[in-house]
């Protein structure tokens, strides 16, 4: 096992090194080109653990019967088109990087993982440490994982995910945000963030600026919640991505109309899609209740065709706007003083 993870870190370093001109992705497998990631669904889970930080944990789980679960709904998002999964499932609620390696070997799927923390829901997913750690104490974590891989698996994160939802945001999750900063810039790791609200939003993309970081380094995560569609240009205009991310059959207009509305402005090249789909739940029978990963190719891709989105448009959406989002660069804020 030792010399396995040896191997593989030794891997990582050389193709980090040799994609790092033409521009890169982490995947669970180990880095890929950015050209090959295709067309990818940003914000998905394969498992979600709400128990909570002081009590998750592999115990909770049996990897064999969550693979037989969700096996076929990869299977099925493959048939498809998809090429490259991002797994939003944060530490301490149910990360599981070597149950992801599986999945990606049987489905063929590029799944993604991440590091960092997931703050929201009264912080019940936090780890005792985030609240006494310094900002600084916490990034060091996150960027460990990025260069030794995730504990002992060797596996490395493609993207920093963080939680937040004060308005404004508390010292506990300025504290995140400015973690994130830190660790991106030591790493080009993007940092997808739960927000919902356009108000805490607009604060961490703030708080980046203050910190260095270029907002096009910031994902809005759950940006379908402001209903004031205004805020969506107001971030793109900064260059921070919009992630329309809750994609289901009872939403398609109102996502449609979300998309429409950047487009006009000049914005779809900034715009993210997905489901918030899956997942497996530890402890509920058979793993609960599991959305599939296809809305999005069933019925809001067609209704992009009635409405003449060209296949460009198309492609701009699902293949060049998320390896634009989740490249692995460093975005260093140009504007002095903020």
């Amino acid at each position: 096992m030792g010399k396995a993870l040896i191997a593989f870190a030794v891997i990582s370093l050389w193709c980090t090194r040799t994609l790092a001109q033409e521009g890169m992705i982490m995947t669970v497998n180990g880095p890929v080109s950015s050209a090959h990631m295709g067309v990818s669904l940003i914000h998905e889970h394969v498992m979600v653990d709400f128990i909570g930080a002081d009590s998750t944990g592999e115990h909770r789980w049996d990897r064999a019967e969550v693979i037989r679960v969700v096996r076929p709904y990869l299977e099925q998002a493959v048939k498809k088109g998809v090429k490259t999964m991002v797994e939003c499932t944060p530490a301490y609620i149910g990360r599981d990087p070597m149950l992801l390696r599986e999945l990606s070997a049987l489905t063929k799927v590029q799944l993604i993982t991440n590091t960092g923390y997931y703050g929201a829901a009264d912080n019940k997913f936090l780890p005792p440490h985030a609240f006494y750690e310094t900002a600084r104490q916490l990034s060091e974590r996150w960027i460990a994982e990025w260069k030794n891989g995730i504990g002992e698996t060797g596996i490395r994160p493609g993207f920093i995910k963080i939680g937040v939802v004060d308005e404004p945001l508390s010292p506990l999750h300025v504290k995140l945000v400015q973690a994130a900063a830190y660790t991106h810039l030591q790493t080009g790791l993007s940092i997808a963030s739960h927000t919902g609200k356009a108000v805490p939003a607009l604060e961490q993309i703030r708080i980046l600026e203050r910190e260095g970081v270029h907002p096009e380094a910031f994902i809005w995560v759950h940006a379908q919640a402001e209903d004031h569609l205004g805020h969506h240009i107001e971030a793109a205009q900064k260059g921070a991505w919009i992630s329309l991310d809750g994609l289901n059959e009872a939403n398609v207009e109102a996502y449609f109309k979300m998309v429409k509305n950047l487009k006009d402005h000049g914005y779809l090249h900034k715009i993210l899609l997905s489901h918030d789909a899956g997942w497996y739940s530890p402890g509920e029978k058979n793993g609960g209740n599991f959305r599939p990963y296809t809305t999005l190719f069933e019925k809001f891709i067609p209704l992009l065709k009635r409405e003449k989105f060209s296949e460009a448009e198309i492609d701009q959406l699902l293949v060049h706007n998320p390896k634009k989002a989740f490249e692995i660069k460093v975005r260093k804020s140009t504007a002095d003083g903020l």
